[in-house]
């Protein structure tokens, strides 16, 4: 930490230092150093396997904002010493610093529909702001993180070469996710369609990526490492992937699985109130469509993981992921159960 600290021009022995949040991905410290505050990050290299692309888009996107949209909040990266906005310490990885936005606050779960319309207006406007910007200059963090067509043959692939006795104990859960494959053909026309713009796309919309103020109001969107040219109903569906159900994709009781109609209103009014006038037609009719993409995906990656023997998830237990991949095939049933209600009472509603 001393070298670390030093990157920054700052002394280990006057700050005091403390572990920060619940991110499963990279290691989150808060660094008091006299009146000033700081939140310090080691960047997960077995997940980023390319650490100065997050900093070459953070970089980009901060000059960006500084020249076209000055007024928008964003938090900017503390430069080292040396003037860059990641530090590298040799045989150590990668680290970056943030002030500490005074006043401010995450939430690990969405508690009220309140929450989920600001979140999800903090995110709508992120991707406004940046509307201007040529998205083709950004990096690519993680490589095809969102391709469903990927997914769905790393999935097949899985059936062939993975675990033998999983494959057959899940035979039904598998029979079951390749009878919702027509998600991944509409996946496929989106790619086609050139009424689906790639845009600036944070790609881990979960709520604790949002800092509130002390009204519970929104600041401003953080953890920008997956921010690459994507497509709107990655954000969107993360969202409502993650904002809809009462339970988290841990939960094992699959009962307490349901998808909050009032939860849905809430990110379809808070996206559309920034970006009602950036979505195309087509792209509008694909909200809905947001949920199902991401929800089926993930169920997806968890059964695969299952098949491929906890490769890439890890497991807690034995057969976590197997239990993961119901709970998504759950909530997407669920939804689509909703599909009516939701995608053609509530949306036409908010779309005047």
């Amino acid at each position: 930490m001393d070298k670390v600290l030093a990157g920054y021009g700052l002394k280990e022995v006057h700050c005091a230092i403390r572990p920060y949040g619940s991110g499963l991905i990279n290691y989150t410290w808060v660094i008091c150093s006299g009146d000033n505050e700081f939140i310090l990050q080691k960047v997960n290299q077995n997940v980023f396997r390319e650490p100065e692309a997050i900093a070459w888009n953070l970089e980009f996107i901060d000059n960006y904002l500084a020249q076209q949209n000055a007024e928008y909040f964003f938090v900017s990266p503390v430069k080292t010493v040396s003037g860059e906005t990641m530090l590298h310490i040799e045989g150590d990885g990668y680290y970056r610093m943030f002030p500490f936005v005074k006043g401010s606050h995450s939430v690990d779960v969405v508690e009220e529909p309140q929450q989920a319309y600001e979140a999800a207006r903090q995110f709508g406007l992120f991707t406004k702001k940046l509307s201007g910007l040529n998205v083709d200059e950004l990096k690519i963090t993680l490589p095809s993180f969102h391709d469903l067509v990927l997914r769905y043959e790393q999935f097949l692939e899985a059936l062939e070469n993975g675990n033998g006795q999983r494959v057959a104990a899940a035979g039904a859960v598998i029979g079951e996710l390749k009878a919702h494959s027509a998600i991944v053909d509409r996946f496929r026309e989106i790619l086609e369609n050139p009424d689906f713009k790639r845009r600036v796309t944070h790609h881990d919309t979960k709520i604790s990526n949002v800092l509130f103020d002390e009204a519970n109001k929104g600041l401003c969107v953080i953890d920008l490492d997956t921010v690459m040219p994507g497509y709107f109903i990655s954000d969107v569906g993360d969202m409502m992937r993650t904002y809809l159900c009462p339970v988290s994709e841990e939960e094992k009781d699959f009962s307490k699985i349901t998808v909050r109609e009032d939860y849905y209103k809430a990110i379809v009014n808070g996206y559309l109130e920034e970006m009602q006038d950036e979505l195309t037609p087509a792209e509008k009719a694909h909200f809905f469509y947001s949920g199902l993409f991401m929800i089926y995906m993930q169920a997806l990656r968890f059964l695969t993981d299952h098949l491929n023997d906890d490769r890439y998830y890890g497991a807690k237990y034995e057969g976590h992921n197997f239990v993961r991949a119901q709970n998504q095939l759950t909530l997407l049933n669920r939804l689509l159960e909703k599909r009516k209600i939701l995608e053609y009472g509530i949306f036409s509603h908010s779309s005047h």
